[in-house]
């Protein structure tokens, strides 16, 4: 919770509760040096104090729906090497091919020390995660007091969310799950375009299976809603965002449905 957006994010409500981390600065979504440089800056003052970095990569989700370079999980990663400090990537969003490769991580060629996952573990039929580690890691835990992370729910890892999970895994590889998202991207390219033209629109992205119309202004959250729901579509418009993540499933017809629905709640939003 400690770890969420400082200033946007839900769970500012108990500043003083929660351990302080170090956040950097949002990423511009090209890369530029004096970023890296900034990064850099950051581990330089606090390596000391930190034991690991953590980053959703290639999209921040719920800090805004903010879209950024690959090469800038590839600076992390010699950083954090230099610095011997742990590398965690949160891939719960992201992971199994939400950004058109199967793993955020996978757009820049790096493996982090931890990988978050979840949401898509199951295809969104139980609720499930998990927690991904290095051997190194896996043995840095082993040699503690208790020889294990002792904190889990008491349903952790039950017999029919890992079926599910076995089963939703077993449809994405087996299927052109890469062939219907890069349909999906481009659908949402096309479909969300005309918000463009839209005032109080200040940028529209997409990314994989991942459509973002971004206004200048936060955004009237029920006028946006029920624009949607007049479309036939349920959307979650927050701060200053409409957004999209349809399933990979989801036929051009209903991709369709869900831009003009997009675009609706933005033009009233």
């Amino acid at each position: 919770m400690s770890v969420c957006d400082p200033d946007g994010g839900m769970h500012h409500v108990w500043a003083g509760a929660l351990p302080e981390q170090v956040f950097a600065d949002a990423p511009p979504r090209e890369f530029d040096l004096a970023y890296v440089e900034h990064l850099a800056d950051l581990l330089d003052r606090h390596a000391h104090e930190v034991a690991a970095v953590i980053v959703e990569p290639v999209v921040q989700n719920a800090g805004g729906m903010r879209f950024h370079s690959p090469r800038y999980l590839q600076a992390l990663r010699e950083l954090a090497d230099a610095h011997d400090v742990l590398l965690v990537f949160d891939e719960i969003a992201t992971g199994f091919g939400r950004t058109g490769e199967l793993f955020g991580a996978d757009h820049a060629g790096v493996s982090p020390d931890v990988m978050c996952v979840g949401k898509a573990l199951t295809g969104g039929y139980l609720s499930m995660a998990a927690t991904l580690c290095t051997p190194e890691v896996a043995d840095g835990i082993s040699r503690g007091e208790l020889s294990v992370l002792a904190h889990g729910p008491t349903f952790m890892g039950n017999p029919l969310a890992a079926a599910a999970a076995n089963a939703s895994i077993g449809l994405l590889l087996g299927g052109d799950w890469r062939g219907g998202v890069a349909r999906i991207e481009k659908a949402l390219h096309a479909g969300l375009g005309p918000a463009r033209e839209l005032p109080g629109v200040r940028d529209v992205r997409a990314m994989g299976a991942i459509g973002v119309v971004q206004l200048d202004h936060e955004i009237d959250v029920p006028a946006a809603t029920a624009a949607a729901v007049r479309e036939g579509v349920w959307l979650r418009p927050f701060r200053d965002l409409v957004y999209t993540m349809p399933p990979y499933v989801t036929d051009d017809e209903d991709l369709a449905r869900i831009c003009a629905a997009a675009v609706a709640a933005a033009e009233v939003g």
